[in-house]
């Protein structure tokens, strides 16, 4: 079995629908319009969620990598 690496599962996710959870009770659910290296993130359609209450919809949103948990579909 092929191990698989994150930026081949971002690939795979490029376009889908994502829940990103952040650090500090933060997550976002938006589509992956792009990333990096260091898996900073591009979501476009992004809902905003703190603490699990939802705070806002951003058309473009970009998130650095290094505050992200993890990445997993919706």
């Amino acid at each position: 079995m092929e191990m698989l690496k994150p930026l081949h599962v971002l690939h795979d996710s490029l376009n889908k629908p994502v829940l990103v959870s952040m650090k500090g009770g933060k997550e976002y659910r938006g589509v992956l319009d792009g990333y990096d290296q260091h898996m900073n993130l591009v979501l476009k359609n992004a809902e905003e969620i703190i603490n699990s209450e939802p705070k806002g919809v951003y058309n473009v949103v970009i998130v650095r990598g290094d505050n992200v948990i993890y990445i997993s579909p919706p």
